[in-house]
């Protein structure tokens, strides 16, 4: 193939998970399903915060937020991705690629930033909690939530425009479900060592320094959790964090399988199918995470749909976070 320049290139192929017409109807409905349970336990979260004034707390005000990301996270991918099933095409137009791209970039870098915010929230409930109300502010935590989205934002920017120089061949396959900044750097027919490395110190800045600062967080609510004396005063305080953790584990777990699979060149479809634990599979179970064990969620989804009338004080101080 003949190297072209980027404006000629019209449309890559999407190879998806498997080339075999019989698992397509498969394929369809399990992600349909996935997908459909995403977006509905997410604006579950998101419509019971938003409808109980019990809720509008600093962490539920970000755990909103992250449950809104989710659905867009998602949505970035799968329905094209099941348009394609049932349209029996891999096809994508290069513009649909750059703006896929751009999104999953954007979403990805919100989810890591807003579960630093909350590890820092949850830093402040049980290291500080005299001056958690005062400084976890609604007027701090728009803030810290307008400058998760710059960052990704200007993230997403970066790597798109650092794609848009590069020049493909006449016809670019991707062994992927969605158009993955790595897998097309790959199919560039140009020198990819400048993107290379935008990606590698981007990662180590946007990636890394977020991770380090959710383990310093933790580092410091153990140290306090330690402190207190009694077991029941520990496992409240510690259960405070427990769906938080749960989360950033599945999260950074996942995110780890995908870049380990994607340095392994013997399968093409590993990366693929490594992927979809981050991209759909964490973001369906974090309502469940979050909601399951938690009462006030579960009372408000219930006063939501009506099925609960009675009206709870208004309780001053931290809630109950699981």
């Amino acid at each position: 193939m003949e190297p072209g320049n980027l404006t000629g290139v019209s449309e890559f192929l999407l190879l998806g998970f498997s080339e075999d017409p019989e698992l397509q109807p498969l394929i369809f409905g399990v992600f349909l399903s996935m997908y459909l349970i995403t977006v509905f336990g997410n604006l579950l979260i998101i419509l019971a915060v938003s409808s109980d004034s019990h809720l509008h707390t600093p962490m539920y005000f970000l755990l909103a937020n992250l449950s809104f990301v989710d659905i867009c996270f998602t949505s970035t991918t799968v329905p094209k991705m099941l348009w394609n099933i049932q349209t029996q095409s891999k096809v994508i137009t290069f513009a649909g690629c750059i703006t896929q791209m751009y999104f999953f970039i954007l979403f990805t870098g919100l989810d890591m930033f807003l579960l630093t915010v909350m590890a820092y929230d949850r830093f402040m409930a049980i290291c500080h909690p005299l001056h958690y109300m005062v400084i976890m502010n609604p007027w701090f935590c728009g803030l810290l939530v307008l400058v998760c989205w710059v960052l990704s934002v200007l993230d997403s920017l970066l790597h798109t425009s650092m794609v848009l120089r590069l020049s493909f061949c006449t016809e670019v396959e991707l062994s992927h479900f969605f158009c993955e900044l790595i897998q097309v750097i790959k199919r560039s027919c140009s020198d990819t060592f400048l993107n290379n490395m935008v990606i590698y110190f981007t990662g180590m800045l946007l990636a890394v320094g977020p991770f380090i600062g959710i383990l310093y967080s933790y580092c410091k609510i153990v140290s306090s959790i330690l402190g207190i004396s009694s077991a029941q005063g520990k496992y409240k305080a510690f259960s405070t964090c427990a769906s938080h953790l749960s989360v950033v584990s599945l999260f950074y777990c996942t995110s780890l399988g995908v870049y380990l699979s994607s340095a392994a060149p013997q399968s093409s479809h590993l990366g693929a199918s490594a992927s979809v634990m981050y991209t759909v599979v964490t973001p369906m179970l974090n309502p469940f995470i979050y909601s399951l064990r938690n009462k006030d969620i579960k009372r408000a989804l219930k006063r939501f749909f009506g099925k609960e009338s009675i009206k709870r004080p208004i309780v001053l101080g931290l809630k109950k976070y699981t």
